[in-house]
């Protein structure tokens, strides 16, 4: 959620006036390819099923506050180093005004840098992340994306569009801290949940029936966390290289708004974003990427 005067449809987004207003960061791709030419006539938005007007449209315009949230835990170290070898590059396709956070975490998070629109120093600050932080034995993924949400909601400020780009082996129980519980928290802030997921990671299938599963204990699914919040989860076995097609990716996306319709406080609101049949027939094979609901705020 977040507050916004009448939007106009193309420009930076402020969100700062009495009118209560929904925003969704969307990303539309045809097979691993970004679709970047679409307009604002060609999305449908809807709230619980019922249509909604886009007050605001945006695209490559939009500022991003970007948090990368780093597993530096000890079998993550060969991988992340990869990944910090090619910073200056996946970072080059920011823009003026974006800004990047850096966070590390294993058994607890720490931030290393606050967000800074210096992105060459962000590059540079990487490989410095990874081994100047001692954060503990093991692995809390739900706890430090929780984490990042919390700084998220304290540091983002109001305008343009927020993610969350964490590395990870997706290996970990998380403890009394499931995915609704974080899926909630990023919905609270606006923020897309990416994962480039490397190592041995894999997606946990379903608990098998018959079998007792113990709620406090729940295994690691960022694969999960992407999609209900619209970002992009991919296995990589070169971290370098998808870390620059994922930082492209989370710049390019588009920012939707709309007027929120009410609800009950703290009930939980299904969004729907959709290609109008004149953009499917473009592009038949195009697949939409939002996340799936918010919170009405209130509770």
């Amino acid at each position: 959620m977040a507050h916004a005067q009448e939007t106009p449809t193309s420009g930076p987004a402020v969100f700062k006036s009495e009118t209560s207003d929904v925003r969704v960061d969307v990303e539309v791709t045809d097979g691993k390819r970004p679709i970047q030419t679409l307009t604002r006539d060609d999305f449908t938005v809807s709230d619980n099923g019922q249509p909604q007007n886009i007050v605001y449209f945006g695209h490559d315009r939009e500022k991003l506050a970007l948090i990368l949230l780093l597993d530096v835990s000890g079998s993550m170290q060969p991988h992340v180093e990869q990944l910090a070898a090619k910073a200056r590059e996946a970072l080059s396709v920011l823009r003026p005004g974006d800004r990047v956070a850096i966070m590390v975490f294993g058994k607890r998070s720490e931030i290393h840098q606050d967000f800074s629109d210096n992105i060459a120093e962000s590059a540079r600050q990487i490989p410095i992340a990874i081994h100047g932080h001692d954060v503990g034995a093991g692995t809390a993924i739900n706890a430090a994306i929780a984490d990042a949400a919390d700084y998220m909601r304290q540091n983002a400020g109001d305008s343009g569009r927020r993610a969350i780009l964490i590395v990870t082996d997706n290996l970990c129980l998380n403890y009394k801290l499931n995915d609704d519980d974080v899926i909630r928290a990023l919905y609270g802030v606006d923020a897309t949940l990416n994962a480039i997921v490397i190592g041995r990671g894999i997606r946990p299938g379903p608990p098998k029936a018959g079998v007792y599963v113990n709620p406090d204990f729940t295994p690691a699914d960022v694969f999960h966390l992407a999609e209900a919040t619209g970002g992009e989860a991919v296995r990589a076995d070169h971290p370098g290289l998808t870390f620059e097609e994922m930082v492209e990716h989370i710049r390019t996306r588009y920012l939707l708004a709309y007027h929120a319709p009410g609800g009950e406080p703290g009930s939980l609101r299904h969004i729907g974003v959709a290609l109008t049949a004149d953009a499917l027939r473009r592009y038949p094979s195009a697949q939409v990427h939002a996340r799936s609901g918010y919170y009405v705020p209130g509770v």
